[in-house]
Protein backbone atom coordinates (compact mmCIF):
# COMPACT_ATOMS: atom_id res chain seq x y z
CA UNK A 1 0.00 0.00 0.00
CA UNK A 2 1.13 3.56 -0.73
CA UNK A 3 0.09 6.54 1.38
CA UNK A 4 1.01 10.11 0.42
CA UNK A 5 0.40 13.03 2.75
CA UNK A 6 0.07 16.60 1.50
CA UNK A 7 1.30 18.85 4.31
CA UNK A 8 3.41 21.93 4.89
CA UNK A 9 4.84 20.21 7.97
CA UNK A 10 6.37 17.05 6.55
CA UNK A 11 8.55 16.28 9.59
CA UNK A 12 5.44 15.92 11.75
CA UNK A 13 4.40 12.99 9.56
CA UNK A 14 7.71 11.27 8.85
CA UNK A 15 9.13 11.51 12.36
CA UNK A 16 5.92 10.45 14.11
CA UNK A 17 5.48 7.40 11.88
CA UNK A 18 9.10 6.24 11.87
CA UNK A 19 8.79 4.27 15.10
CA UNK A 20 7.28 1.02 16.40
CA UNK A 21 4.92 -1.08 14.27
CA UNK A 22 4.34 1.50 11.52
CA UNK A 23 8.07 2.16 11.25
CA UNK A 24 8.77 -1.56 10.88
CA UNK A 25 6.00 -1.91 8.29
CA UNK A 26 7.68 0.79 6.21
CA UNK A 27 11.07 -0.89 6.44
CA UNK A 28 9.50 -4.17 5.36
CA UNK A 29 7.85 -2.48 2.37
CA UNK A 30 4.34 -3.30 3.57
CA UNK A 31 3.38 0.38 3.58
CA UNK A 32 5.18 3.05 1.57
CA UNK A 33 4.87 6.56 2.98
CA UNK A 34 5.46 9.78 1.08
CA UNK A 35 4.95 13.47 1.81
CA UNK A 36 4.54 16.47 -0.46
CA UNK A 37 4.44 20.12 0.55
CA UNK A 38 2.04 22.51 -1.19
CA UNK A 39 4.81 25.09 -0.89
CA UNK A 40 6.44 23.39 -3.88
CA UNK A 41 3.65 24.79 -6.03
CA UNK A 42 3.80 28.45 -5.01
CA UNK A 43 5.10 31.27 -7.22
CA UNK A 44 6.20 33.93 -4.74
CA UNK A 45 9.56 34.08 -2.97
CA UNK A 46 7.95 33.50 0.44
CA UNK A 47 6.24 30.27 -0.76
CA UNK A 48 2.91 31.49 0.58
CA UNK A 49 0.16 28.89 0.88
CA UNK A 50 -2.39 30.84 2.96
CA UNK A 51 -4.29 34.12 2.69
CA UNK A 52 -7.08 36.09 4.35
CA UNK A 53 -10.66 34.86 3.78
CA UNK A 54 -13.07 36.85 1.63
CA UNK A 55 -15.87 38.34 3.70
CA UNK A 56 -13.61 38.79 6.69
CA UNK A 57 -13.18 36.62 9.75
CA UNK A 58 -10.33 35.45 11.95
CA UNK A 59 -7.41 33.34 10.81
CA UNK A 60 -6.01 32.43 7.42
CA UNK A 61 -7.15 29.93 4.77
CA UNK A 62 -5.04 27.54 2.74
CA UNK A 63 -5.10 28.66 -0.90
CA UNK A 64 -6.67 26.46 -3.55
CA UNK A 65 -4.00 26.38 -6.26
CA UNK A 66 -1.07 24.88 -4.28
CA UNK A 67 -3.34 22.16 -2.91
CA UNK A 68 -4.86 21.47 -6.31
CA UNK A 69 -1.47 21.05 -7.94
CA UNK A 70 -0.17 18.86 -5.12
CA UNK A 71 -3.19 16.55 -5.33
CA UNK A 72 -2.95 16.21 -9.08
CA UNK A 73 0.77 15.56 -9.05
CA UNK A 74 0.16 12.53 -6.82
CA UNK A 75 -3.19 11.36 -8.15
CA UNK A 76 -3.40 8.13 -10.18
CA UNK A 77 -6.31 5.98 -11.32
CA UNK A 78 -6.06 3.94 -8.11
CA UNK A 79 -5.82 6.99 -5.81
CA UNK A 80 -8.34 7.83 -3.11
CA UNK A 81 -8.13 11.37 -1.76
CA UNK A 82 -8.95 12.12 1.89
CA UNK A 83 -9.18 15.53 3.52
CA UNK A 84 -8.84 15.94 7.28
CA UNK A 85 -11.84 18.08 8.15
CA UNK A 86 -13.99 18.77 11.24
CA UNK A 87 -17.12 18.30 9.11
CA UNK A 88 -16.01 14.90 7.84
CA UNK A 89 -17.08 11.35 8.66
CA UNK A 90 -15.85 10.34 12.10
CA UNK A 91 -12.94 7.93 11.83
CA UNK A 92 -13.62 4.42 13.14
CA UNK A 93 -12.24 0.90 12.97
CA UNK A 94 -14.78 0.04 10.27
CA UNK A 95 -13.65 2.99 8.16
CA UNK A 96 -10.01 2.01 8.75
CA UNK A 97 -10.81 -1.45 7.34
CA UNK A 98 -12.35 0.04 4.21
CA UNK A 99 -9.44 2.40 3.65
CA UNK A 100 -6.93 -0.40 4.27
CA UNK A 101 -8.19 -2.08 1.09
CA UNK A 102 -7.25 0.91 -1.09
CA UNK A 103 -4.06 0.71 -3.16
CA UNK A 104 -3.15 4.39 -2.86
CA UNK A 105 -4.31 6.98 -0.34
CA UNK A 106 -3.65 10.70 -0.59
CA UNK A 107 -4.31 12.48 2.70
CA UNK A 108 -4.61 16.26 2.50
CA UNK A 109 -3.91 17.94 5.84
CA UNK A 110 -6.01 21.00 6.53
CA UNK A 111 -4.30 23.74 8.51
CA UNK A 112 -4.78 27.28 9.77
CA UNK A 113 -8.48 28.26 9.70
CA UNK A 114 -9.28 25.80 6.94
CA UNK A 115 -9.02 25.51 3.16
CA UNK A 116 -10.50 27.32 0.17
CA UNK A 117 -13.87 25.60 -0.38
CA UNK A 118 -13.21 25.22 -4.11
CA UNK A 119 -10.88 22.29 -3.29
CA UNK A 120 -13.68 20.09 -1.90
CA UNK A 121 -14.65 18.63 -5.33
CA UNK A 122 -11.09 17.25 -5.63
CA UNK A 123 -11.60 15.13 -2.51
CA UNK A 124 -13.21 11.67 -2.30
CA UNK A 125 -13.81 11.66 1.47
CA UNK A 126 -13.58 14.07 4.38
CA UNK A 127 -12.60 12.52 7.71
CA UNK A 128 -12.65 13.83 11.28
CA UNK A 129 -11.28 12.30 14.47
CA UNK A 130 -14.13 13.71 16.53
CA UNK A 131 -15.87 16.83 17.74
CA UNK A 132 -12.81 18.88 18.59
CA UNK A 133 -10.41 21.14 16.72
CA UNK A 134 -6.71 20.51 16.11
CA UNK A 135 -4.15 23.05 14.94
CA UNK A 136 -3.74 21.06 11.75
CA UNK A 137 -4.58 17.76 10.13
CA UNK A 138 -1.13 16.23 10.57
CA UNK A 139 -1.90 14.46 13.84
CA UNK A 140 -5.19 13.22 12.44
CA UNK A 141 -3.34 11.87 9.39
CA UNK A 142 -0.85 10.05 11.64
CA UNK A 143 -3.69 8.44 13.61
CA UNK A 144 -5.39 7.22 10.44
CA UNK A 145 -2.16 5.91 8.92
CA UNK A 146 -1.31 4.02 12.11
CA UNK A 147 -4.74 2.36 12.23
CA UNK A 148 -4.70 1.52 8.50
CA UNK A 149 -1.15 0.15 8.52
CA UNK A 150 -1.92 -2.22 11.40
CA UNK A 151 -4.52 -3.86 9.17
CA UNK A 152 -2.13 -4.58 6.32
CA UNK A 153 -1.22 -8.21 5.77
CA UNK A 154 2.27 -8.92 7.08
CA UNK A 155 2.38 -6.06 9.60
CA UNK A 156 2.02 -8.62 12.39
CA UNK A 157 3.53 -12.10 12.44
CA UNK A 158 0.23 -13.51 13.70
CA UNK A 159 -2.52 -12.69 11.23
CA UNK A 160 -5.34 -12.87 13.81
CA UNK A 161 -3.90 -10.18 16.12
CA UNK A 162 -6.19 -7.37 14.94
CA UNK A 163 -9.31 -9.55 15.05
CA UNK A 164 -9.08 -9.74 18.84
CA UNK A 165 -8.84 -6.01 19.54
CA UNK A 166 -11.34 -3.42 20.69
CA UNK A 167 -14.18 -2.49 18.31
CA UNK A 168 -14.12 -5.89 16.59
CA UNK A 169 -17.75 -7.01 16.60
CA UNK A 170 -18.58 -3.61 18.13
CA UNK A 171 -17.19 -4.67 21.50
CA UNK A 172 -14.36 -3.31 23.62
CA UNK A 173 -11.56 -5.73 24.39
CA UNK A 174 -11.68 -7.98 27.45
CA UNK A 175 -9.11 -7.30 30.22
CA UNK A 176 -5.72 -8.93 29.75
CA UNK A 177 -3.02 -10.00 32.19
CA UNK A 178 0.63 -11.04 32.12
CA UNK A 179 3.20 -12.33 34.61
CA UNK A 180 3.48 -12.43 37.58
CA UNK A 181 0.38 -14.47 38.40
CA UNK A 182 -0.02 -12.53 41.65
CA UNK A 183 0.84 -8.82 41.74
CA UNK A 184 0.44 -6.83 44.95
CA UNK A 185 -2.13 -9.32 46.18
CA UNK A 186 -4.17 -9.24 42.97
CA UNK A 187 -4.47 -12.55 41.13
CA UNK A 188 -4.98 -13.28 37.46
CA UNK A 189 -8.49 -14.75 36.94
CA UNK A 190 -8.30 -18.51 37.32
CA UNK A 191 -10.12 -19.17 34.06
CA UNK A 192 -7.15 -17.79 32.14
CA UNK A 193 -4.82 -20.31 33.76
CA UNK A 194 -6.71 -23.55 33.19
CA UNK A 195 -5.85 -24.00 29.51
CA UNK A 196 -9.48 -24.56 28.49
CA UNK A 197 -9.72 -22.36 25.41
CA UNK A 198 -13.48 -22.72 25.11
CA UNK A 199 -14.00 -21.45 28.66
CA UNK A 200 -11.44 -18.68 28.14
CA UNK A 201 -13.19 -17.49 24.98
CA UNK A 202 -16.58 -17.49 26.72
CA UNK A 203 -15.14 -15.54 29.68
CA UNK A 204 -13.49 -13.01 27.37
CA UNK A 205 -16.73 -12.42 25.48
CA UNK A 206 -18.70 -11.96 28.71
CA UNK A 207 -16.08 -9.51 29.99
CA UNK A 208 -16.10 -7.63 26.67
CA UNK A 209 -19.87 -7.25 26.90
CA UNK A 210 -19.67 -6.02 30.50
CA UNK A 211 -16.92 -3.50 29.75
CA UNK A 212 -18.66 -2.24 26.63
CA UNK A 213 -21.91 -1.81 28.58
CA UNK A 214 -20.05 0.21 31.21
CA UNK A 215 -17.86 2.41 28.99
CA UNK A 216 -19.47 2.45 25.52
CA UNK A 217 -23.10 1.27 25.73
CA UNK A 218 -23.74 2.92 22.35
CA UNK A 219 -21.71 0.17 20.69
CA UNK A 220 -23.93 -2.66 21.96
CA UNK A 221 -26.72 -1.97 19.47
CA UNK A 222 -24.69 -3.70 16.76
CA UNK A 223 -22.51 -5.92 18.95
CA UNK A 224 -21.85 -9.46 17.78
CA UNK A 225 -23.23 -12.33 19.82
CA UNK A 226 -21.48 -15.67 20.32
CA UNK A 227 -22.94 -18.55 18.36
CA UNK A 228 -24.66 -21.08 20.62
CA UNK A 229 -22.81 -24.35 20.91
CA UNK A 230 -25.56 -26.60 19.62
CA UNK A 231 -25.40 -30.35 19.37
CA UNK A 232 -24.53 -31.91 16.08
CA UNK A 233 -27.53 -33.48 14.41
CA UNK A 234 -27.24 -37.19 13.88
CA UNK A 235 -27.71 -38.23 10.32
CA UNK A 236 -30.59 -40.63 9.77
CA UNK A 237 -29.87 -43.43 7.44
CA UNK A 238 -32.85 -44.50 5.44
CA UNK A 239 -33.08 -48.09 4.29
Amino acid sequence: MKIDVITAFEDLITQTLSHSIVGRAQKAGIMKLGTLSPREFTTDKHKTIDDRPYGGGPGMLMMAEPLYQAINKLRKKSSYVILTSPRGQVFSQELAKKLAKKRHLIIVCGHYEGIDARIYPEVDLEVSLGDFILTGGELAACVMIDAITRLQKGTFKKEDVTSLESFEGNLLEAPQYTRPEVWRGKRVPQVLLNGNHKEIKAWQHAQALEITKKFRPDLLENASQPKPAGRKKKSIRRK
